[in-house]
């Protein structure tokens, strides 16, 4: 398929969506690549959970922390959220790891922070430093992001949320003043983890093994809906952002890494075309990928 084709059906693809997209996806084996945007800075939302795990399998690799070490997880200062942990009443008990399942299938955002309170933020900007990823950066905690768009909502709270006014001064949709990336940098460190170019083979598997599990079929899943092949990937969502990024892998061993990244002017929490173009995109481009 011709790279103009290729384009040209992504625009539209997006444009029908009702929302502005930016791509990039990788043979992760021959390194060809279909760009579109791929090298402008965006908000990683939950997407920004990857590079916490991988920092942790590093840190274990390293002999730095115990996966199987337990933590404390008191109801009282959770991380607030829709599911796992930060949506429990009581309190819990529970490995690294297992706070990392939760926090990588479901997207468990008080999970996610107690991981960062054991490895520390800085550590994870290092982590993404050190594979190159140049243009990625951990601003906040997720609950600290989750603080900016409540402090940014102003005293109407979640309600203001709907407002095209207040969603313009949110801190947390501006790739400057948050968590971010690129979509190829997002690319780049898939390809390392399915490599194990990012951590060594025991757990760079063990880090596929979480990415397989994540429950959310809607976005980059939807494009392919085959038995014979799997998709592996990381959701994220904030006020008007839809992302994911995740590797496509078929039967003939063709695996592809895909990240897709979506603003839409449309507040609304439900749109079910928003969510599913991030599937039809990549689809498209894993198509052109697979083209001779």
């Amino acid at each position: 398929m011709a790279v103009t084709d290729t384009l040209g059906r992504l625009h539209a693809a997006f444009a029908d969506a009702g929302v502005t997209g930016r791509l990039h996806a990788l043979d992760i084996d021959s390194g060809a690549q279909v760009d579109f945007g791929a090298d402008q800075p965006v908000c990683t939302a939950s997407v920004h959970k990857l590079c916490l795990l991988v920092t942790l399998h590093r840190q274990a690799a390293e002999g730095r922390l115990d996966l199987t070490e337990q933590i404390e997880c008191p109801p009282d200062g959770r991380t607030p959220g829709p599911t796992g942990l930060a949506a429990m009443l009581d309190a819990a008990r529970m490995s690294l790891r297992d706070l990392a399942h939760l926090m990588m299938t479901v997207s468990d955002n008080a999970a996610a922070d107690l991981l960062l309170d054991r490895v520390g933020l800085d550590t994870v900007n290092r982590t993404t430093a050190r594979l190159g990823l140049s243009r990625t950066h951990a601003a906040h905690t997720f609950g600290e992001l989750q603080a900016t768009i409540k402090e940014d909502a102003g005293p109407h709270g979640a309600r203001a949320l709907t407002d095209p006014h207040v969603l313009t001064r949110l801190r947390a949709l501006d790739p400057d003043r948050s968590n971010r990336s690129t979509p190829r940098d997002m690319t780049r460190l898939l390809g390392a983890v399915w490599r194990d170019e990012a951590c060594v083979p025991e757990h760079g598997e063990a880090i596929r093994r979480l990415l397989g599990l994540q429950v959310w079929p809607h976005r980059l899943a939807s494009g392919f809906p085959f038995d014979d092949v799997h998709v592996a990937g990381k959701t994220g969502t904030l006020p008007t952002v839809r992302n994911e990024v995740g590797v496509v892998e078929y039967p003939d061993g063709g695996r592809y890494a895909v990240a897709v990244f979506t603003r839409t002017a449309n507040p609304a929490v439900t749109l079910p075309a928003a969510d599913a173009v991030i599937g039809t995109a990549a689809r498209i481009a894993v198509d052109a990928l697979r083209v001779p």
